[in-house]
């Protein structure tokens, strides 16, 4: 029987890039600090929760295999 988890997964891969380009574009390398912190917090939490349910979906199909 296939896991029809398939969905989720993708959006929070493009939820993902999505949240970890903004959080590049937030970071100013010359002073090196955030521009705004309180929304770099939200979005590195967002971008690490993502993340960790994909890296936990990736190990949860590797070892069903």
């Amino acid at each position: 029987m296939q896991n029809k988890n398939n969905a989720p997964v993708f959006v929070l891969r493009i939820v993902a890039i999505i949240v970890g380009i903004a959080l590049y574009k937030q970071f100013d390398f010359k002073t090196m600090q955030f521009e705004k912190p309180v929304l770099a917090a939200v979005y590195a939490i967002t971008f690490l929760f993502s993340v960790y349910v994909i890296i936990k979906d990736f190990r949860k199909k590797r070892s069903e295999k």
